[in-house]
């Protein structure tokens, strides 16, 4: 995904009930759609995706986590107090322990070795995410690292809430299950609206520069989790 010029965001537009993360969503709803309701998450949650494109998934998935726990790594550093450092490290806690357990339960049911760290799978959308998270981390700003990562998350919470809340079975398979209950749980939903606040109060204090940037940041990182589930169903 390309990061190129994008045209300056008119902030008058957004109303003054309306926070900057709703703000984001509503302006930008084709994107925010692409990525929280397509092809692989309506297999997904009716439990008919076949094996080989969810192996495909949670390969490139696990791929793309160093960067993930990087980027919250460095949230744990600029965050603005201890409070905001604390809530990052037991997260960071989730994903280095639980979810990463989950991974490799799911690659030994396939059969699959885990893919290395020292070895990563190449893959474009998973560079494109991998390149995405560096240039937030080198900026160096709490606003911008937020941006990226409330977007990654909010939109995995928004899809498997949903799935929760329709009223469809829970897929047989395990590891389809988990990852709906994972990112439906209401520890993860709470982590995730206090993100998007923090993201909100950052905003507020922000130029318009900085925010145009981490405006730029939530479009290229919803392309991106749009172009991520469609990979699975690509040859790796």
């Amino acid at each position: 995904m390309g990061h190129g010029t994008n045209p300056i965001p008119d902030f008058s537009k957004m109303t003054s009930a309306e926070s900057f993360t709703e703000y984001l969503r509503n302006t930008h709803r084709a994107e925010w759609e692409a990525a929280t309701d397509n092809r692989f998450i309506r297999e997904l949650v009716a439990d008919e995706i076949e094996d080989t494109v969810y192996a495909r998934y949670l390969t490139l998935d696990y791929a793309f986590i160093d960067a993930l726990v990087s980027t919250f790594g460095h949230a744990v550093a600029v965050a603005p107090g201890m409070p905001e450092k604390t809530r990052f490290s037991s997260f960071l806690a989730v994903l280095t322990n639980e979810e990463n357990d989950y991974f490799l339960r799911c690659f030994n049911a396939f059969g699959l070795p885990a893919p290395s760290f020292d070895n990563p799978v190449s893959h474009p959308v998973v560079d494109g995410f991998n390149d995405l998270m560096a240039r937030q981390r080198a900026a160096g700003s709490y606003l911008q690292v937020l941006a990226v990562l409330v977007t990654v998350e909010w939109v995995y919470l928004e899809w498997a809430s949903a799935a929760a809340r329709s009223g469809h079975a829970t897929p047989s398979r395990f590891y389809l299950s988990e990852w709906i209950t994972l990112h439906a749980d209401p520890g993860f939903a709470d982590f995730v609206n206090w993100m998007r606040s923090e993201l909100d109060r950052e905003a507020v204090l922000a130029n318009d520069d900085a925010r145009a940037r981490a405006e730029a940041a939530f479009v290229e990182a919803l392309k991106l989790e749009a172009a991520f589930f469609a990979a699975a169903y690509d040859e790796i």
